[in-house]
């Protein structure tokens, strides 16, 4: 009791000198041990701290050593000062601010709060390495050249869409300090690299919010990531937002299809291909008036319009034969018709048979999607007759795939179509994917909104004719936001889940067995506020309307839902997600997205026979600097596993699949055996011929091992080596995998891990997958 009077004492005697040296040194000798399925010995740290106001620094002491957990800002005029044994205030009169700091029994609880400001600078930090959620996570040296020359050009980054999670930390020599951010919104983080790598907190005061406060816990640990990643763990378990796999899967037990599972990604675009045509037969019966409706459903309802087809029928008029450009022209002429609603004419369709002439005496435009797709094929069979296969085998190599697959030995797997039009035109597929025991999906989006409907961007058609005009997000200077690619806009969430309602009921009205769904963008942190004064909403509210009607698809049908990105707000909802082990890689180096002579040219969106685009099939190399960032495991880190390997499954964005990167295919396997990550490959006939041996063998070893990791969590992540290159992951407390990266042989303990080699444990057992083979 003594010692605390005297303490008080001095702490009044030194407020009195001077405000610029207010000091706050609180320290309490407990600690929390470790929860039962807490990886190794856990506890929080304890520590004390000094607050300056005039500058905003706060400076934490760790059994005596001091580090800097913000950088000194210049000096402000202070009012309202306030001080207890625990805690301090203040306010910035000129900056419109009030600062309230209170030490809690681990962390500091510091909340800064806009008397006016629009926005506020707040902290301005500096470490020796910094450890970052940046997907996956990252290890960032503060003077590394790499991170110095990418983070010169990415000033700035949206902390609700960079950071897959909400905290940032500070590593120096004795320990770390971890910031948790509780406001996740109107955030952003600006980096320094002028000498060494430092960044600040930006926090923007919206006009249409009316919450004026942004706030943080400061957490102090050892400098490793494993306790890093616990902290904040403990924190997201704390506010009720973490949900294990095994407890999603009890409200759909489907969500274990997903244990063991690689990710492909289906394509065909087209209904039929050529090979079900016989092209002499086809020019045959490409006449009037056959032709000329095409040409007026092409110019009148498709974006690309009907110029390559007429050019290309009076082409072929004069040839004996039609080159592989020229088929493709009027392929893809002839797959886009079949998804119009306008397609069936009395005058061009003439010998239909008894369904046909019900559906559309019942009316075409009762008909549900799906039955519009079973009844358009059916009005072209009836014109183009034996020049093209019977309209069973339409898609049947695509059923055969998937048959093949499971022969195969994949078990089980994740199977996304590109659109959900591709499985009400082959439903045969869709079920044979469910009966082989997969999960089976199309990809969805509500992120942009087009003025008028496109069937080859039918994501960003809705029925809805008003949405475009009265529910579109407006910027704070009055813009409209444009939606992806520039092209139309972006529709707020909060008045989208009605046509999500209509557009999925819609999909599954008939019965076509989908048992996933995949939808862009909800889960990547891009949230907007809108200014539009009939429906002015918040970031908040915006993330809100997404984690709505992902759970709505979930709920009400019963769908295993995953998304693009994957950042934690979303772990309660999703049970998987693309892109958080890889991300999309520099999207604005024109050298990969304009220069199609650049060896980095990453392809088109587009196929022209409708196989798989080169965006997603042509494997490329990756520029020196930005393997750096992106995929070199020196730097890497598994963050994201450490807190949520048990709760979301993640692996590539689809830009990135697991082939998408020259040279780096085996480097790539070794870091899903590591991470726990599942493959992600993009499938169409050819590639499956291709590639089969490979992805059979190397699923089968990653499947078995990832089947029982992803139900317990990541215990312990270790760098076993100097330069980093040999890393080892544990996961609950008897699975272990050790990657070798290097190209020598490592000693562990006696045993030899040979170079470009993963060794998994299980148990008493062991593998080793050697990726050395594997030159592509």
């Amino acid at each position: 009791m003594k010692k605390k009077i005297k303490r008080s004492i001095i702490s009044m005697l030194i407020f009195s000198l001077a405000i610029t040296s207010v000091i706050i040194y609180y320290t309490k000798n407990s600690t929390v041990s470790a929860n039962v399925n807490q990886p190794f010995n856990f506890q929080y740290r304890d520590f004390g701290f000094d607050a300056n106001p005039e500058t905003g620094e706060i400076v934490i002491n760790k059994d005596g050593v001091k580090e800097s957990a913000s950088l000194p800002l210049p000096k402000q005029k202070v009012t309202n000062l306030k001080k207890t044994g625990q805690s301090i205030s203040w306010s910035y009169p000129d900056s419109k601010m009030d600062f309230n700091i209170e030490k809690k029994d681990h962390y500091l609880d510091i909340k800064l709060t806009s008397t006016g400001a629009k926005e506020f600078e707040w902290p301005k930090v500096s470490a020796d390495h910094y450890t970052l959620p940046l997907g996956e996570g990252k290890y960032i040296p503060n003077n590394d050249k790499n991170w110095k020359e990418y983070l010169k050009d990415e000033k700035e980054m949206s902390f609700s869409s960079s950071f897959s999670m909400r905290f940032f930390g500070l590593n120096n020599k004795k320990y770390s300090m971890v910031y948790i951010a509780e406001n996740m919104f109107n955030d952003t983080i600006r980096f320094q690299t002028d000498d060494k790598i430092k960044f600040s907190f930006v926090h923007e005061f919206p006009s249409i919010n009316p919450k004026k406060e942004y706030s943080f816990r400061l957490y102090v640990t050892e400098n490793n990531p494993v306790e890093i990643a616990q902290v904040y763990k403990n924190y997201v378990k704390e506010i009720g937002q973490f949900k294990t796999l095994q407890e999603k899967a009890k409200e759909n037990p489907n969500i274990e299809k997903l244990y063991g599972a690689p990710h492909f990604y289906l394509w065909n675009d087209f209904a039929f291909t050529k090979e079900n045509i016989n092209w002499a037969k086809l020019k045959t019966k490409l006449t009037d008036p056959l032709v000329s409706w095409i040409e007026q459903l092409l110019k009148q309802y498709t974006q690309d319009g009907s110029t390559e087809f007429t050019k290309t029928i009076s082409q072929i008029k004069n040839q004996t034969y039609m080159d592989q450009s020229q088929k493709n022209t009027i392929l893809r002429s002839l797959n886009t018709i079949l998804k119009l609603e306008q397609l069936y004419n009395k005058d061009v369709f003439q010998n239909m048979d008894d369904e046909s002439k019900k559906m559309i005496e019942n009316g075409v435009s009762r008909l549900s999607e799906q039955e519009l797709y079973t009844l358009n094929k059916k009005l072209l069979k009836s014109v183009l007759t034996d020049s093209i296969d019977d309209i069973e085998e339409w898609g049947k190599k695509d059923t055969d795939m998937i048959q093949d697959m499971k022969r195969s030995g994949i078990k089980q797997a994740w199977i996304g179509l590109q659109n959900w039009a591709n499985g009400l035109m082959n439903p045969d597929l869709v079920q044979k994917a469910n009966q082989s025991g997969y999960l089976v999906g199309p990809y969805d989006s509500y992120h942009s909104i087009h003025e008028k409907k496109n069937v080859g961007w039918n994501t960003a058609s809705f029925d809805d004719p008003n949405l475009y005009e009265q529910a579109t997000i407006t910027k704070k200077n009055g813009q409209k936001e444009s939606g992806f690619l520039g092209k139309g806009r972006k529709l707020n969430p909060t008045l989208s889940l009605p046509s999500v309602k209509q557009r999925v009921s819609g999909i599954l009205k008939n019965g076509v067995s989908f048992n996933s769904w995949f939808i862009d963008c909800d889960a990547t942190g891009e949230v907007f506020d809108d200014y539009s004064p009939n429906h002015i909403t918040t970031q908040e509210q915006d993330m809100k309307a997404r984690l709505q009607r992902m759970s709505y698809i979930r709920d009400e049908k019963q769908m295993v839902i995953g998304s693009e990105g994957g950042n934690d707000f979303a772990s309660p909802v999703i049970s998987y997600a693309h892109g958080i082990e890889t991300p999309v890689i520099k999207w604005g180096d024109p050298d990969m997205r304009e220069n199609k002579t650049s060896p980095y040219y990453v392809g088109a969106y587009w196929s022209p026979d409708g196989s798989i685009p080169e965006r997603y099939s042509k494997s490329v190399p990756i520029k020196s600097q930005y393997r750096s960032i992106y995929i070199d495991p020196v730097y890497s880190l598994p963050l994201y596993k450490l807190v949520y390997n048990d709760s979301v499954i993640t692996s590539h964005h689809w830009e990135w699949g697991s082939l998408k990167i020259k040279n780096e295919v085996g480097n790539r396997m070794l870091n899903e055996l590591l991470y726990n990550v599942p493959p992600l490959y993009h499938l169409d006939q050819n590639t499956w011929s291709k590639n089969k041996d490979m992805i059979t063998s190397y699923t089968n070893t990653w499947s078995e091992f990832h089947k029982k990791a992803v139900t317990k969590p990541m215990t312990r992540f270790q760098t076993l080596s100097q330069d980093r290159l040999v890393q080892s992951t544990e996961f609950g407390e008897d699975m272990k995998v050790i990657v070798n990266y290097s190209n020598k042989d490592f000693d562990y303990n006696g045993e030899k891990i040979k170079p470009k080699t993963a060794v998994l444990y299980d148990g008493n057992s062991k593998k080793v997958w050697d990726v050395s083979k594997y030159k592509d």
